[in-house]
């Protein structure tokens, strides 16, 4: 596989990732101003996160499955950067279920 689908999918997953979270910390937040501009920056986020996965230089059906094990990779380290929160046993497994599952997809010829 060409090393620029796989940064396509590092870019698309963090942009998906950190959107996420800051949509997240807006939710949080009850002034008006510090909401806004964190969901305005969120939805600029997710917008980036869809443009890069689109243009990525491979068949979308053929890419979703690395892309959903790098997802939940990229998941846990924002979780664990932005919310300090360290993933538990049965995510871990899971994880692991997710992310073979993915190859499988990805490179079963």
């Amino acid at each position: 596989m060409d090393i620029r689908i796989f940064l396509f999918l590092i870019a698309a997953t963090s942009l998906e990732t950190f959107g996420d979270a800051i949509v997240r910390m807006g939710i949080g937040q009850t002034a008006w101003l510090p909401r806004s501009a964190l969901f305005l920056a969120g939805a600029v986020f997710l917008f980036g996160y869809g443009l890069s996965l689109n243009l990525a230089p491979i068949e979308f059906g053929r890419v979703v499955g690395l892309y959903i094990a790098t997802l939940f990779i990229m998941w846990q380290l924002v979780n664990l950067i932005v919310f300090r929160s360290l993933p538990g046993m049965p995510v871990l497994f899971g994880g692991l279920l997710i992310v073979v599952g993915g190859l499988i997809v990805t490179f079963w010829e």
